[in-house]
């Protein structure tokens, strides 16, 4: 089935968007979060646990899956959905960011990304045709083209350079696209810090004949205020016919912000990742259960929460948990973060359709202000995607996402 898109409905007072998109796999309804599954797995949870809590679709990575398992394990059992046991739809990232990620084990030409494996140490190389090769032996219902990802603080002859070599990129994944009645194709805005380049960029893609388009090259360096200003930027010189996703970014705020801008699509590790820290969302803000002062404590997560978690266990348990760095902390924490964000979502869905976004994003906020913080760290990128690798004579880094 081909893909296409339906705009729904504009709010009144702001640019959130309300639409839908139809894949192979389904309907998914915008905006929308994906959890991220970069290994084939939202880490701790079942895909039948991803349906109950929401997830309409997630996000796996082509460059953790061209390592392991490789394409033909994708090839063997027809595909992910299948071999994961996931039966919506499912967004796979090119690797561009992944590649970022590793400076000390990359070289990057015009054919493409030379790379060192953080598992075996050998190398690979990623071009913008391997790449959709890659994610058609996959299965995704959206593939990402091969971008050149650079920091958002990089210079403005180094972030042209980069922005160049994506657009001949792109052109280039374009013409590998051979499976347009069942995978659509996503082009990456990039231009780092650059109210000219971005529009540049917008400009040359926009001709070209993709399916959606996201919002590169955020979430690595910049203010906050920086990213949601070049969001407002790019989403608004995008189509109103067509997907707009931020890549890569994903605080509670974050997905407001992005939303209120014009936003439609989002991803992140922070759920699950935020989770095996001992730190959760809640509608009253962030809560740290790690924390000593929930040692004692006998209530429920969220008072305003009817996920599993929080009506099973106790801050006192899971604080318990967290601090043992039992699984099961990690797990249940992990589900409610998840249900958390498909709720808010969901919220936000409705509130557009009734022009209300505007005292729904207000609203939210101000139920924040009794948490901890108010959920406003400064990058979800940033915010604990990059660790060291274990295999430290390669001296290298490797990405969660």
């Amino acid at each position: 089935m081909p893909f296409r898109f339906n705009l729904i409905h504009t709010d009144a007072t702001t640019r959130a968007r309300r639409g839908e998109f139809i894949t192979s796999h389904g309907t998914v309804q915008t905006p929308v979060f994906m959890p991220v599954g970069t290994l084939a797995t939202v880490k701790t949870l079942t895909s039948t646990e991803l349906e109950s809590l929401g997830a309409q679709i997630i996000l796996a990575n082509t460059y953790h899956l061209l390592l392991r398992p490789g394409p033909e394990v994708f090839e063997k059992f027809g595909g992910i959905h299948k071999f994961m046991g996931w039966n919506r739809p499912l967004l796979t990232d090119s690797g561009g960011f992944q590649i970022f990620s590793l400076p000390r084990s990359r070289k990057i030409t015009e054919e493409g990304a030379i790379f060192q494996s953080y598992i075996e140490g050998d190398e690979h190389k990623l071009t913008p045709e391997s790449s959709i090769a890659m994610q058609q032996s996959i299965g995704s219902d959206i593939m990402m083209v091969l971008d050149q990802c650079i920091a958002s603080t990089a210079d403005y002859e180094e972030t042209k350079v980069a922005m160049d070599l994506t657009h001949r990129w792109a052109l280039r994944s374009l013409g590998a696209h051979n499976t347009r009645e069942t995978q659509a194709i996503f082009g990456i805005v990039q231009g780092g810090g650059y109210e000219d380049l971005r529009m540049q960029s917008a400009d040359f893609l926009t001709q070209l004949s993709f399916d959606g388009f996201a919002i590169g090259g955020l979430a690595v360096g910049e203010t906050k205020k920086e990213r949601e200003d070049f969001t407002e930027l790019v989403a608004g010189l995008l189509p109103q016919d067509k997907p707009r996703y931020l890549m890569g970014v994903g605080t509670p705020l974050d997905l407001l912000e992005g939303v209120r801008r014009g936003v439609d699509m989002f991803d992140c590790i922070i759920p699950s990742k935020m989770a095996q820290q001992g730190n959760v969302y809640t509608t009253h803000g962030e809560l740290k259960v790690c924390q000593s002062q929930y040692k004692l404590s006998d209530e429920k997560l969220d008072s305003s929460c009817d996920c599993v978690t929080c009506a099973t266990y106790s801050r006192g348990y899971l604080h318990h948990l967290s601090k043992c760095r039992e699984t099961l902390g990690w797990r249940a924490l992990a589900f409610h973060n998840i249900y958390y964000f498909q709720k808010l979502m969901a919220g936000m869905r409705e509130a557009i359709s009734k022009n209300q976004f505007l005292d729904f994003y207000k609203r939210t906020i101000d139920g924040w202000k009794g948490g901890e913080t108010l959920m406003d760290v400064e990058s979800s990128r940033e915010h604990g995607v990059l660790f060291h690798s274990k295999k430290k004579d390669r001296g290298q880094f490797i990405s969660y996402k």
